[in-house]
């Protein structure tokens, strides 16, 4: 199985969801240069409309929900409804149950400091996550889909019970980046069936994972009734989306990044994910099953942000991509209970053989990879 890469920035075709055009371009480049014909003062009326029919709809109580990790996006979702659009937010979380970084316990208390919101938080179920952890990990490379999950449904559940139909997120995750259902729309809606927290088999989990259904009652998301009366939102959908402008402006108003904390071996930057250790597993466990990382969701972004080019992202994704952090390893089997021994012979198990081979040295190396796909 050959690997085929974006021609504009740095993306494989192994990302699921991904779609390329004739071109070799793929679908999130297309998308960022669909930005140029957008006309942005019209979609500012939009937000602006949606904002005034829920605007104090519920007398001194929140009139808004905004989901949130207390990250860069999230700083700056929450100044966007509070101090531009004049709403009156209650701002929803879930924790991970990890060690959080300083930096990660700071910027959760920031984000309410700083822009006086109240924030309900959801600490889930410590017995159930190990086990739905553990279950996951071992069977499908995907520790964190309870946590996931629940990330998706704890908002939906707390904008019906606050009675919030305008709930807010940040960016179209398979619009902006390439995914399944990469729709332009301002609607979340269908988020929750995007692929990142969906497709499990509950049966399956319920009959081996050592999980009850009253485990899992919070990774249901509420009727369809209900759905169809929320009107969740993508700000991307309203403003020009971008990482590194999110974060130029979070810093400014107190987020803290990992400077002087942490240097991650297998990140290009210090700024997102960066709440918790332990979680970073799941995301770089894309690499085994799909050859691409961290390294490369971020590259591509830069790319297309014009901040490097193609041929320094594919330097960047050759020193990080494959080489998960250490710390990442040691917080992630303490929480569980493996051994760092055990933790290895898994993600071996998890290698995909179409797209990695062993080296003489017994380490897993592309077949493929963008620094060769010019190699005859």
């Amino acid at each position: 199985m050959s690997i085929v890469y974006c021609r504009k920035c740095v993306m494989p075709n192994t990302r699921p969801g991904i779609t390329f055009n004739s071109d070799g371009v793929c679908s999130a480049c297309q998308a960022y240069e669909n930005r140029k014909s957008i006309n942005w003062e019209e979609r500012w009326k939009e937000l602006e409309a949606i904002c005034d029919k829920y605007r104090g709809m519920n007398g001194n109580d929140p009139d808004c929900a905004i989901a949130v990790s207390g990250g860069k996006d999230s700083h700056f979702q929450v100044h966007l409804m509070k101090n531009v659009m004049h709403m009156n937010p209650v701002l929803f979380s879930v924790e991970d149950n990890f060690p959080m970084t300083k930096a990660g316990m700071h910027n959760i208390q920031n984000i309410s400091e700083e822009f006086g919101c109240s924030i309900v938080s959801l600490k889930p179920n410590i017995r159930a996550q190990k086990k739905l952890m553990r279950y996951m990990f071992e069977t499908a490379g995907k520790p964190n889909w309870y946590i996931d999950r629940l990330i998706y449904t704890y908002p939906l559940i707390m904008a019906e019970k606050f009675h919030t139909p305008l709930l807010v997120y940040g960016e179209n995750v398979s619009y902006e980046y390439g995914g399944n259902g990469d729709k332009e729309t301002y609607s979340a809606r269908d988020q929750i069936n995007n692929g990142v927290a969906s497709g499990v088999d509950e049966d399956d989990i319920l009959a081996n994972a050592g999980v009850t259904e009253q485990d899992l009652f919070l990774t249901h998301a509420p009727d369809q009734k209900v759905l169809d009366w929320l009107d969740p939102m993508y700000v991307s959908y309203f403003v020009p989306w971008n990482s590194f402008k999110n974060y130029e402006f979070a810093r400014k108003h107190g987020f803290h990044d990992l400077t002087h904390e942490w240097i991650r071996t297998e990140e290009v930057q210090n700024f997102d994910q960066i709440d918790t250790r332990g979680y970073i597993i799941h995301p770089w466990l894309k690499y085994p099953k799909f050859g691409h990382a961290a390294a490369t969701d971020y590259c591509a972004r830069m790319i297309r942000y014009g901040l490097i080019t193609r041929e320094e992202g594919i330097r960047l994704v050759k020193e990080h991509d494959h080489a998960i952090d250490p710390k990442c390893v040691q917080d992630f089997c303490e929480f569980l209970g493996y051994s760092e021994t055990e933790f290895w012979n898994i993600v071996d198990g998890l290698y995909n053989r179409d797209l990695f081979e062993q080296d003489f040295l017994g380490r897993w190396v592309l077949k493929h990879p963008i620094w060769e796909e010019n190699a005859d």
